[in-house]
């Protein structure tokens, strides 16, 4: 369970209490109901993390909603999106292991996680893992009901692939750049979990 999930239901129980002594106790229901939620929202299962050379798990629970190649500064990137509704766990993890050498946040806009543009002007942050010999930059992005990314990173942090390194409050959006040799194991539609469910796979030649 994250931390989060207690202090609003605390905090709702309070409310319910206090709604309780008064004329209409029958409204304590609706926080009783909201703490729940909150408790089923913030949780935060165990996983078991595949182990192996080469493996990229995914950051996040959700549904793959774009599976494509795209052209960046650096090249070819395969970019794969996950789409996390308020029913998806919402604790973030690291894809590989190895050192952090980018967290960058940037304000912006909180449109539809599901619309094309959002990757580009929607509150974000955008973090990049260098691996052995090769690099895996991962974006966070907040969507129409996520109003804050809460990341637990900063650069020349060491991470282990699975690793909890924040959360998205609500529903919201993640987007992994691969490397270009990455061979995908997942399509447009498959449902995903983080740090558990193999995304794409390095070829070992490209680690020796």
């Amino acid at each position: 369970m994250v931390r989060d999930g207690f202090l609003y239901a605390l905090g709702l129980g309070v409310v319910a209490v206090l709604l309780w002594l008064t004329a209409w106790p029958w409204l304590a229901v609706i926080p009783v109901l909201l703490a729940v939620f909150f408790l089923w929202f913030f949780r935060d299962p165990s996983r078991t993390i595949p182990q192996g050379r080469g493996v990229i798990v995914s950051p996040a629970d959700g549904k793959v909603t774009e599976a494509e190649w795209i052209e960046t500064g650096a090249g070819s990137r395969l970019r794969i999106s996950v789409f996390l509704s308020v029913f998806d766990v919402h604790v973030n993890r690291s894809p590989i292991e190895g050192t952090v050498t980018q967290v960058d946040h940037r304000t912006g806009l909180f449109r539809n996680a599901l619309s094309p543009d959002s990757s580009l002007v929607n509150e974000q942050t955008l973090v990049s893992v260098d691996g052995p010999n090769y690099q895996v930059s991962f974006k966070l992005i907040a969507g129409l009901l996520a109003r804050r990314i809460v990341c637990n990173l900063k650069a020349g942090d060491k991470v282990e692939r699975g690793q909890r390194i924040g959360l998205i409050k609500f529903g919201s959006r993640v987007d992994v750049l691969l490397p270009s040799e990455a061979v995908l194991k997942v399509k447009k539609g498959s449902r995903v979990k983080g740090g558990s469910t193999i995304l794409a796979e390095m070829p070992v030649a490209s680690e020796a």
